[in-house]
């Protein structure tokens, strides 16, 4: 964070649109600021982007809001996830997104720096983000190290983020926004000058940024528009770097978009292949034979003793000659539709071995002509190798393995996290053995998630009322996010449902959105019976306005509003109301000495098809509605924390008056005896957080 201005936007403790509080700043730039804010109703930290006022009316630059709010439909970790864009009550435009904590690749190359390996990884983070923006259609335009946040310092996490935005740099890069270019000059391809840009140029502003990180430097382009286009259309300078950095940065570079990638995942294709360990096969210690193939069944322990065998009497020099085929490859796929296979075999026998293990593991016959008889294999345990493989594979609900010489890919779903580890430990072993090196693809399931799954954890956990799952999206899909909601007594108890449900969720997201409260409440919590619902709501209000608090926070000096709302067809009902502090007592609006009814239908008014009925209010309201019974809750130093308005709707009257304030656990022990004696009687229970601030 950096320190406030008198003249910043917002200021800290300011609640934007009823729900953000602004907990400080991120950054400032020329066109806008960027803020650090927690959203009051779920207590998820967000990052807010606002644009001064002078640019909110500006039809230019909301339209690049507009395009970047646009992206929220992009989910990857690579890439920053949008929630909304709306406007504030003082006419300022907001954005709303992940609050990405971590080190920009500007401030890190300016600070310790990073070496040539941490940089592809940073690449190949990048270039998975850039793949889902571009399948959509969108070109970031504004690729730079301070738009690459590299998640907890982390280059395997690094994070694309401002979409569209313009804005300065403290490191002096310089942002134009107009209708023929939006970009920096420093890392912007050289059709952006020309107003020209597609997918391709961002390739190109990846190139400059990571040429810059290696540097530790800026580009120098000089300051004159003449010297900017003449810098532009040469080669950036990599002399001196090593390889393969300094390749990838000349193809992701090349003046001529022609030259670069036709794509994000054509890099990353190829940068794939340079971050996988070398295995040519020289050198005087021959790749051991795996061992894999006896425990896996009798054709694939078959399969290695025809290749021997057909190397040793010559086999492979029949006339006439078999093609010559570089790189030797398998392709298989089974479990999302109709399982293929296709692939090189020096011989028929060898085929023949290949289709055997490919029955085994599918239960399906090959089709003819899978297999082109070709030499050029790498290894002559090459076919026993991908035999083992097609095994693995075949632990997954879906997959698919493609193999090429030495290396291979394979993707899939395993059936849990458990399942997926597994697998990784047996594809350790089998490239120890057999020398090959793969990467993989491979989501943890399960595919489809049942609420029942959940439900016995979140009951096991909840130690402050019950814990709910939120939305109504059940079941669960991969990819979806689970959200927990509800109270809890200490700060572990969200730490240990993360840890408990994360086996059970696989590779989908986990929002743990939980308050803590204090024992008291949650003594209260306990003893009372789950009736939500009803169509009852209490409503909080601040001071004598009319508008709703909806995060209900209150500070010193304000006084709590509160009203019940009950729908018609309740007027035989009893109501029960209480207010759970922080200091262990509880305090009893309705009934009370001064307000002993307790009857629905006798007390509030009638209001478009609803009772209002006022619980709360202010000095200047109790003098002016002796139906609030005298009660009314200021907020002084010896309040501050967590409070609870607890309304209990009963069919018939809970308990006999009691003293407008006892302890709570008194209370608590008289409610659980109660609900417990009459276990029916309680029809609703509705309750509200007061967050009681200085």
């Amino acid at each position: 964070m950096i320190p406030s201005l008198p003249s910043d936007i917002f200021k800290t403790g300011q609640l934007l649109n009823n729900t953000y509080e602004v907990e400080g700043l991120l950054g400032r730039g020329g066109t806008g600021e960027v803020y650090l804010a927690r959203n009051q109703i779920t207590g998820r930290q967000s990052a807010i982007k606002a644009l001064n006022a002078q640019f909110s009316g500006n039809a230019d630059y909301l339209e690049l809001m507009k395009r970047e709010e646009q992206m929220r439909d992009i989910v990857h970790d690579a890439v920053v996830r949008y929630s909304e864009c709306s406007r504030t009550d003082a006419g300022h435009v907001i954005l709303v997104m992940d609050y990405i904590q971590g080190t920009s690749l500007n401030d890190m190359m300016f600070g310790r720096g990073l070496s040539d390996r941490d940089l592809l990884i940073v690449a190949h983070r990048v270039l998975e983000g850039l793949v889902a923006t571009h399948a959509k259609g969108i070109v970031h335009r504004d690729l730079s190290p301070d738009n690459i946040i590299l998640r907890d310092d982390r280059p395997d996490r690094a994070t694309l983020i401002d979409f569209g935005i313009a804005k300065d740099t403290a490191a002096g890069a310089r942002t134009i926004v107009g209708n023929e270019f939006a970009g920096k000059y420093e890392f912007a391809a050289p059709e952006q000058l020309d107003g020209r840009v597609d997918s391709r140029s961002d390739l190109y502003a990846l190139g400059a940024s990571l040429l810059a990180a290696q540097r530790r430097e800026l580009p120098q382009i000089g300051g004159s528009p003449g010297e900017i286009l003449r810098k532009k259309r040469e080669p950036l300078d990599t002399s001196g770097l090593s390889e393969p950095l300094k390749k990838l940065i000349d193809w992701l570079g090349a003046v001529d978009p022609g030259d670069r990638p036709p794509s994000a995942q054509a890099a990353l294709d190829r940068l794939d292949g340079w971050l996988a360990p070398k295995t040519d096969g020289k050198g005087d210690e021959k790749p051991k034979r795996s061992k894999l193939p006896i425990l896996l069944g009798g054709a694939v322990v078959a399969l290695g003793a025809v290749v021997a065998v057909s190397y040793a009497v010559g086999l492979f020099d029949r006339t006439p000659p078999l093609p010559h085929v570089t790189p030797y490859t398998l392709a298989a796929a089974a479990g999302g539709g109709a399982p293929t296979i296709s692939g090189h075999a020096p011989d028929a026998e060898i085929a023949a071995a290949l289709a055997g293990t490919w029955q085994e593991v599918t239960g399906g016959a090959a089709p003819e002509g899978a297999f082109t008889l070709a030499t050029g294999m790498p290894d002559p345990d090459w076919p026993a190798h991908v035999s083992d493989l097609m095994t693995l594979a075949a632990t997954l609900d879906d997959w698919t393995i493609s193999v090429s010489d030495n290396t291979a890919r394979l993707t899939g779903l395993a059936e849990t996290l458990a399942a997926r580890a597994a697998l990784e430990g047996a594809l350790e072993e089998w490239t120890t053995l057999s020398g090959m090196t793969v990467t993989t693809e491979v989501i943890a399931g399960p595919r489809s998630l049942e609420r029942a799954a959940l439900s016995p954890t979140l009951a096991a956990v909840s130690d402050c009322g019950p814990l709910s799952l939120s939305g109504d999206n059940f079941p669960y899909s991969l990819g979806d996010t689970v959200t927990v909601t509800g109270d809890v007594a200490v700060n572990g108890t969200a730490q240990e449902l993360s840890a408990r449900l994360a086996p059970l969720i696989g590779d989908r997201s986990l929002r743990i959105e939980t308050d803590t409260l204090n024992p008291e409440l949650c003594a209260i919590r306990a003893a009372l019976p789950d009736a939500r619902g009803a169509g009852v709501s209490l409503r909080l209000g601040s001071g004598e306005e009319s508008s709703e608090n909806l995060a209900g926070i209150y500070r010193t000096g304000e006084f709590v509003v509160a009203d019940l709302l009950l729908p018609q067809g309740l007027e035989e009902a009893h109501l029960w109301v209480s207010v759970v502090d922080n200091t262990g007592l509880a305090f009893h609006v309705v009934p009370n000495q001064n307000r002993p009814e307790t009857s629905v239908g006798k007390m509030g008014t009638l209001e478009g098809g609803l009772r209002r009925i006022p619980l709360l209010g202010t000095l200047e309201q109790l003098r002016a509605r002796p139906d609030l019974g005298g009660f009314a809750l200021r907020v002084d130093d010896e309040l501050y924390g967590k409070a609870e308005i607890v309304a209990i709707v009963s069919s018939e009257p809970l308990f006999e008056l009691r003293p407008s304030k006892e302890s709570v656990a008194a209370f608590a022990e008289a409610l659980a005896a109660e609900t417990a004696r009459r276990p029916d009687t309680v029809l609703s229970v509705s309750s509200r957080i007061l967050d009681l601030r200085e």
